[in-house]
């Protein structure tokens, strides 16, 4: 689990595919279907799949591959459905793709169909068919798929898959008649619920069983520290090796000691020492669990005692995302000396994005305290309480009251969130947990950020590469960056069960974006360690994926990925559907301004649905904003790097939230995201100090963009810029009255805020010409 929220889980990408794939005429076809009261019987599914088969394409395709072995097996066709999968399996490899999944993604399926023949040959019941077809496959597999197929075990819910179904049977309720594509999306998802559901109760034994003979394992070992605290360490290690790199994820995620072990059994297949550190008071380590606050001590006395074990050879790597990539970064300010390269993906970075941005804080974090502080493995149900969240920001916002409040509305302490909104400024609190200025010059070992461009993707990833490149610009250092989220950016586009997910909130990520970003840890950790060659697409410092356009391309720096710019100014014409005018040239008229109003007592929008919000949708959200539009683009261009700007303007206020939002809006009506850009005025120019904005005089804000793009807009597309207050119920609501936002309530907001822009504001967008 991570701290940003993931998006909705898409459907697996065979079955996206049925619907963008098969043709037409195929969609004509239906099968009855008397939708049940309740549950669907396996006779209901078996039925309906068999029906479907007599119909089904007899190709050798992936997509047909791919729902023909789950219609067979669902239909109880075990020896067809085998066949199947070892036919898929062999395109799978010729794939450029991710064929290495072929190894390792039908095996649940093909572990599940030959316990049912074992069965039905009568001399074993159903547990001990399972138990002989699990050790039969098992046994011919390597270490990484066997490591890879337990991980699928371990990390998916059969709850989940059951919802999924169950949601099918609703949508098909009061239908008489499926279509192909719902028949086989029905049956896969029962399939899979089947599947996952037998495996919870009887592989985890005979994983345990497998790894004995495959690694060493050590659990719960508690590590003393000269300061007298301890962290607790799980170590995997493959059974026939001398002394080994070691890899270490040092984390606060803990949620079961099955997932432990799935998490360390990577990196013992890949011919590592494999060990999870955990964060003080976490698993077995005393005492109560905190965050951020010791992880830079915790981490670097845990690397110090990994490099005096026998079983490593003084060498160290850090890997993992999320708060698992600010963990490299807390070590890397005391740069122990066994710390010899680190993989930070999607790293957060404590003041800088979370819990606050551009010194905003948000209301998404305020659950996390919950889930990982109060008790030794996390609180999934606590955290998972979405109903409870969403009131909460609800209540808060409708009542006014002040966001020091928030635990006070919930009815329950949470002294950690207050402990951060009580530092509304980049001061030592947090300037202590990473490295600071001059700290990172420091960091000399090999660093691979990885990031993507939407939804926490970027993390701090981009604050941290500029440090690099400022501080230590000789060292090596890359950042790979490409169409991901939070979560993709960690673990690349492979769900659970190992399906494509190739569409991230309307966005199709291009063929060449598609990674397993697994896979890439091992061959980074590989090339420093083992001498292995470094990994293809590390080409540069920089390695961006320019989205549209389905190429990865590298540059020196970060400046680098533009050889131009656009420059747009603010200006008062209409363009498209009301918008006003980005315009090339500077208006003739400098004194004129653009006023903007936003009543920050208003709450009648508390209801109000959600608009956009999808990386490709088709509306923006305008509210408490203007939105300006550039003339449509002449030829397809490229926009790659970080935006920048200076907004010129005048206020009644001390002080007010601003956020910049650019998109692409497409001849077709479509809006796709580029890049975001937000914060509080009084501290834009110094994240450390705050300055008070000066009522009624003209003033200026510097942006300077830390949330990369890559794009190729098409010719016709035209560049949107939504510039807004930040105002919601989901984030502080600076109300201007100047004091500690935290403190401020309704009472504080006095008139409207009033904003005029001035026409010399302006936007450079980084274009890159060919």
């Amino acid at each position: 689990m991570n701290i940003f929220a993931s998006l909705m889980r898409p459907a697996p990408r065979a079955l996206l595919l049925l619907t963008l794939v098969v043709p037409l005429p195929l969609f004509a076809q239906t099968y009855a279907w008397t939708a049940p009261d309740a549950a669907a019987s396996p006779k209901d599914v078996s039925d309906l799949a068999a029906r479907v088969l007599r119909d089904f394409p007899d190709d050798h395709s992936l997509v047909n591959l791919d729902g023909r072995y789950r219609l067979e097996l669902a239909a109880g066709q075990y020896e067809q459905a085998l066949r199947s999968m070892a036919t898929l399996r062999e395109r799978l490899r010729s794939q450029e793709i991710i064929p290495t999944r072929a190894d390792w993604v039908t095996v649940p399926y093909e572990i599940y169909a030959q316990a049912r023949i074992n069965e039905a040959s009568g001399h074993l019941d159903g547990a001990h068919a399972y138990d002989k077809a699990f050790r039969d496959r098992f046994a011919k597999l390597d270490d990484w798929p066997s490591a890879e197929v337990a991980r699928t075990f371990t990390e998916t819910d059969p709850a989940d898959l059951r919802a999924t179904f169950q949601a099918d049977l609703e949508t098909a309720k009061g239908a008489s008649h499926l279509n192909q594509a719902d028949a086989v999306r029905l049956v896969s998802d029962y399939l899979a619920a089947t599947v996952f559901k037998q495996a919870s109760s009887l592989a985890p034994p005979l994983i345990k069983e497998d790894d004995a003979r495959r690694y060493i394992t050590q659990e719960n070992i508690l590590i003393k520290e000269a300061n007298g605290a301890g962290v607790c360490a799980y170590v995997m290690r493959p059974r026939k090796a001398g002394p080994l790199p070691a890899l270490l994820e040092f984390t606060i995620y803990a949620s079961s000691p099955e997932a432990i072990r799935a998490r360390a059994r990577l990196s013992a297949a890949k011919n590592y020492v494999s060990v999870l550190g955990f964060t003080r008071g976490k698993v077995c380590s005393p005492g109560k669990a905190s965050a951020y606050l010791t992880d830079a001590d915790d981490a670097s006395s845990l690397i110090d005692w990994i490099s005096t074990q026998p079983w490593n050879d003084g060498r160290v790597g850090m890997f993992g995302g999320s708060y698992n990539g600010f963990t490299q970064w807390a070590a890397a300010k005391h740069m122990p000396k066994a710390l010899k390269a680190i993989m930070p993906s999607a790293p957060v970075a404590p003041g800088i994005d979370v819990p606050m941005e551009g010194n905003v804080f948000w209301n998404f974090i305020y659950p996390w305290p919950f889930f990982t502080l109060d008790g030794k493995f996390n609180d999934q149900t606590t955290y998972g309480d979405a109903k409870r969240w969403r009131q909460l920001d609800q209540s808060w916002y409708a009542s006014g009251r002040a966001y020091r409040d928030l635990d006070k509305i919930d009815g329950t302490p949470n002294p950690t969130f207050d402990e951060w909104i009580s530092h509304p400024a980049y001061d030592s609190y947090w300037q202590g947990m990473i490295p600071y200025r001059t700290q990172f010059s420091r960091v000399t070992i090999p660093v691979l950020l990885v990031a993507g461009y939407y939804y926490g993707g970027p993390g701090a990833a981009i604050y941290y590469f500029q440090q690099l490149e400022k501080y230590a610009p000789a060292s090596e250092h890359y950042l790979l960056i490409g169409p991901y989220n939070h979560l993709r950016a960690q673990y690349g586009v492979l769900d659970e069960q190992g399906n494509l997910m190739d569409v991230l909130a309307g966005l199709p990520i291009d063929p060449v974006a598609q990674l397993d970003l697994y896979e890439l840890r091992y061959q980074w950790f590989d090339y420093v360690f083992k001498h292995a060659p470094k990994p293809v697409l590390l080409g540069d410092k920089v390695n961006y994926e320019v989205t549209g356009a389905n190429v990865w391309k590298h540059a020196p720096s970060l400046s680098a990925m533009g050889n131009a710019k656009l420059r747009f100014y603010l200006g008062h014409g209409a363009a498209k559907d009301h918008a006003l005018t980005l315009d090339e040239k500077l208006p003739s008229e400098k004194s004129a301004d653009i006023p903007l109003t936003v009543n920050l007592a208003d709450r009648s929008d508390l209801n109000h649905p959600p608009i956009g919000g999808g990386v490709v949708d088709t509306a923006v959200d305008s509210s408490n904003g203007l939105v300006f539009a550039s003339q449509p683009l002449d030829k397809p261009t490229e926009l790659s790097g970080l935006f920048s700007g200076q907004l010129d303007f005048t206020t009644n206020k001390k002080d007010f939230d601003v956020g910049v939002d650019l998109y692409e809006l497409t001849p077709q009506g479509r809006y796709v995201q580029l890049s975001q850009y937000w914060n509080r005025l009084s501290y834009a120019a110094d994240r450390t100090r705050r300055q008070l904005l000066v009522p009624g005089r003209e003033q200026h804000l510097f942006v300077n963009g830390n949330h990369l793009m890559s794009r190729q807009l098409q010719a016709g597309s035209r560049l949107v810029m939504v510039l807004r207050v930040i105002k919601g119920s989901g984030q502080q609501i600076n109300y201007g009255s100047g004091k500690d936002v935290s403190d401020e309530t309704i009472q504080d907001a006095g008139e409207p805020l009033s904003v005029h822009w001035l026409t010399s504001s302006y936007i450079d967008v980084p274009m890159r010409n060919r």
